[in-house]
């Protein structure tokens, strides 16, 4: 693992940051100073920085939250708006991934990408056959052209709700996807996001994840 990385993962600085005290030879392994960038050392190898022991990381922690609306997916806010991290109240350093908007509903704090993230949608209205099929065929964004691998309709006495399910997680993806076959977004959940299911966890609320869960997103 790259010493820059190992680093950051024990909290001493972000990757660039490493690199600047790497740089400026006050970072050793073992005895020696390093100062080549892409040094690779073990990731509990003996590290000091300006002769200070740092600590070996601690273990990963992976939880799934429930994310409310008005919650922003970060873990700081420069508008002071209350974020996910918050939420968890947690002391160890937590990474947002697979950003929500603030008025959308969950949130999955997890290690790996690539992963069907499925969506139920509540719109406006009835949703035509065509609306559908365009989903299915796919849309184009300015990331690329966004496709839903699936997608059901149930209708409803004030408007109809989606079922949807992507393969990439490009920013208010879902909600551009259905602007652009005139559906209008009423309320947006993600369920689902890989092997993770929301289940019975109420908004707000989360879990640790379990080793069937890490092992099935990649992490260890």
């Amino acid at each position: 693992m790259r010493l820059q990385k190992v680093l950051a993962d024990r909290g001493v600085a972000s990757r660039r940051a490493a690199e600047e005290l790497m740089r400026e030879g006050r970072v050793r392994v073992g005895g020696e100073i390093v100062r080549e960038m892409g040094t690779r050392v073990a990731p509990d190898a003996p590290i000091y920085v300006d002769g200070r022991a740092v600590a070996p990381a601690a273990p990963h922690r992976y939880v799934v939250l429930n994310k409310p609306r008005g919650i922003v997916s970060t873990a700081r806010d420069e508008r002071g708006r209350p974020t996910v991290v918050e939420i968890l109240g947690a002391r160890e350093r937590l990474y947002p991934v697979g950003r929500l908007d603030e008025d959308s509903d969950e949130r999955v704090l997890h290690p790996r990408y690539g992963h069907e993230r499925e969506y139920e949608v509540s719109v406006a209205g009835p949703v035509p056959g065509a609306s559908v099929a365009a989903l299915r065929r796919g849309i184009a964004l300015e990331e690329g052209v966004a496709r839903a691998a699936r997608v059901s309709v149930a209708g409803g006495t004030r408007g109809s709700t989606l079922r949807m399910v992507l393969t990439t997680g490009w920013k208010r993806q879902v909600r551009r996807m259905c602007a652009a076959v005139g559906l209008r977004v009423l309320r947006l959940r993600r369920v689902r996001l890989g092997p993770l299911e929301l289940g019975r966890l109420r908004p707000g609320a989360w879990r640790e994840l379990t080793a069937r869960e890490i092992r099935a997103l990649g992490g260890s």
